[in-house]
């Protein structure tokens, strides 16, 4: 298995999987499931010790809603801050339903700054 050291981008993977997972209200063991791993190999991609392989990665990925590119072309998202990625994220995890508030507070904001 691929260390972090040995793969640039992956430096935050482990941690954005438990967040995001945390954030879709999934246990540990029903997101296992889903990718056909076990439990125990999820904790060590969470807690950063190991990066899976490729359809694995693709999975979580998926299932959790990360944009791609944060961990295959990494000097695009060094482009944007820290803080934008967060909110680029919880935007991907926010509900279908959620959206139009979103949007009309993102209108509000932009608008203040005019």
């Amino acid at each position: 298995m691929a260390k972090i050291k040995d793969c640039p981008g992956f430096e935050t993977f482990g941690a954005d999987i438990k967040a995001a997972r945390e954030a879709l209200n999934m246990s540990r063991r029903v997101l296992a499931e889903q990718i056909h791993v076990d439990p125990r190999y999820l904790a060590n991609i969470e807690l950063e010790q190991t990066i899976p392989s490729l359809p694995v990665i693709i999975q979580l990925v998926k299932i959790c809603g990360l944009p791609m590119e944060r961990y295959f072309n990494p000097e695009v998202m060094r482009e944007e801050s820290k803080l934008r990625q967060r909110v680029s994220h919880k935007l991907a995890l926010c509900p279908e339903k959620y959206l139009p508030i979103v949007e009309a507070t993102i209108d509000g904001a932009i608008k203040m700054n005019e």
